[in-house]
């Protein structure tokens, strides 16, 4: 068995349109996100898929047991494949993410999703800080536009931002095209 994941993070409803927190270029991350995930379908490595539903009835998306916390279409994970159901922003907080990759004698994490500036981001830090090698597929993680301020920040910004961050130190930022080519 490979000693790689990937882990596909909260690709559900409520980020594409329609939902009620859609992205900034949902579709084309999804679609660079699928490729990844097919590739890695034909190889060895575990794949794991992790859900967001908030535990508050009151937050502004990914509400418990709604359509919109729901894996979308795009990316629904086949019978072999784990769902690990998280309540915060951090995909290792209080879940059992780590005793399933430490089970399977993971060291490389392969990171796509959204979004970026949240859990993204503090699902390659957790995973830098406990020694996982991380690589994030820049293009098939997605981010929107934020406010700080009274400043609007464009959605491509937040992503090159925190993109450009985590490649200092944390993690390999590359494109899903610079990806498939380091697999052959």
């Amino acid at each position: 068995m490979s000693q790689r994941a990937l882990l596909v993070i909260d690709l559900q409803n409520d980020y594409y349109p329609g939902g009620l927190w859609p992205l900034h270029d949902i579709a084309q991350a999804s679609r660079n996100a699928r490729t990844v995930l097919d590739s890695v379908r034909n190889s060895e490595d575990l794949v794991v898929h992790v859900r967001h539903e908030f535990e508050d009835n009151n937050a502004p998306f990914f509400l418990a047991g709604s359509t919109g916390a729901e894996i979308h279409s795009d990316m629904l994970p086949l019978d072999n494949e784990t769902v690990v159901l998280k309540h915060a922003v951090n995909s290792f907080h209080q879940t059992n993410l780590k005793a399933l990759l430490d089970q399977h004698n993971i060291k490389d994490l392969v990171l796509v999703g959204a979004m970026s500036h949240m859990c993204i981001d503090a699902a390659t830090r957790a995973a830098g800080d406990f020694g996982y090698n991380v690589t994030v597929i820049e293009d098939a993680c997605a981010s929107k536009d934020v406010e700080f301020n009274g400043r609007n920040v464009a959605a491509e910004d937040v992503h090159a931002a925190f993109m450009s961050a985590l490649s200092f130190a944390y993690a390999d930022v590359v494109s899903t095209q610079q990806w498939l080519e380091q697999q052959i």
